[in-house]
């Protein structure tokens, strides 16, 4: 029986690298898409103990130029489509807000375009973000709460949410949805909360720094694991029908007890001298409070998270360790 084959874009993220593990270990045979650039090391160190064993078969292609996605879809000949790619910090879409627009928005476009002129049989995955609900009206979070994104990055995103919704309604294609709560792991970049604050604390802890500079500490966020979430991805493409799903552990905390905590576990006592506050990291629009309802997710793909926050913390703690000690030498 011939391998299942996947296209992911965005293969060099976070995601992407758990979700490519995961398809591999399910049998498939994986495709990426790179965009070339002049720091290809860099930009593939997520993926690179899979490029050494020679398990992706990597391509170069742009999401803005889609000639070169029709490229790799006629290439690829995929069965499943999995749209990671996109500008994520949501702060830096306040910065470059025509970029992020283009990658997370316009690049959904051409790439569900492409998809449905060339491989309309295949099932496609849309990345779709809790960033779409802005400031909600209700708590928790459904797929049935309105949309009411308040950042330029929760706008490109339910432009493209609602681009997916449209093919699949009006081109009767498989195009599912997941709106995906935040979802970090040791493979998060640095420049977002959950990393920010583990690196900070062990640089204060090896005295590489004496304090931590954050925006909103009582921002409240539904933090889980990218290994959890990548699963659910897989799942909403061998659900019978296509559909959109929220995916979310159903439990919030607050940057603040996300500091206290690794602080904490670190032994460092009272965080509150270390940590100062920077308005360059606030928003215009702040989000104070997201908290994911997932019961369809369990209902329909018996999906559950299986990772707690303090393990996930854990986890983190113990991958950046070591980096951190290095650079004291």
């Amino acid at each position: 029986m011939a391998k299942k084959r996947a296209l992911i874009t965005g293969i060099n993220g976070q995601d992407g690298s758990y979700l490519s593990e995961l398809l591999l270990e399910q049998g498939y045979e994986v495709w990426g898409i790179l965009r070339r650039n002049s720091v290809a090391e860099t930009q593939t160190s997520r993926i690179q103990h899979l490029r050494e064993r020679d398990l992706l078969r990597l391509e170069y292609g742009d999401m803005l130029d889609m000639a070169s996605l029709v490229r790799v879809l006629k290439a690829s000949r995929p069965d499943e489509i999995y749209n990671l790619a996109a500008q994520s910090h949501v702060r830096i879409s306040f910065d470059q807000p025509i970029y992020t627009a283009e990658s997370a928005g316009m690049g959904t476009l051409l790439l569900l375009e492409a998809f449905r002129l060339t491989c309309p049989g295949a099932r496609f995955y849309q990345a779709g973000s809790s960033e779409m609900f802005g400031e909600p009206a209700e708590s928790p979070q459904n797929e049935r709460t309105p949309l009411n994104p308040v950042s330029p990055y929760g706008c490109a995103k339910t432009f493209a949410h609602h681009l997916a919704r449209q093919y699949r309604q009006s081109y009767g294609l498989f195009i599912s949805n997941g709106i995906l709560f935040n979802h970090e792991s040791p493979r998060r970049g640095e420049n977002f909360v959950t990393a920010k604050v583990v690196i900070g604390a062990l640089e204060i802890r090896h005295g590489l720094r004496r304090s931590l500079a954050l925006g909103n500490l009582d921002a409240r966020r539904d933090w889980g694991h990218a290994k959890d979430y990548v699963r659910a991805m897989w799942r909403m493409l061998q659900h019978a029908a296509p559909d959109d799903f929220v995916i979310a552990t159903g439990q919030d905390r607050s940057v603040r007890e996300l500091v206290e905590f690794v602080f904490a576990r670190l032994g460092l006592g009272d965080w509150r001298p270390y940590i100062t506050s920077d308005p360059r990291y606030l928003r215009p629009t702040e989000i104070t409070h997201l908290r994911g309802d997932a019961s369809k997710a369990r209902t329909l793909l018996g999906w559950m998270p299986t990772i707690g926050f303090e393990q996930l913390l854990d986890e983190m703690i113990a991958h950046f360790e070591p980096i951190v000690a290095g650079r004291r030498r």
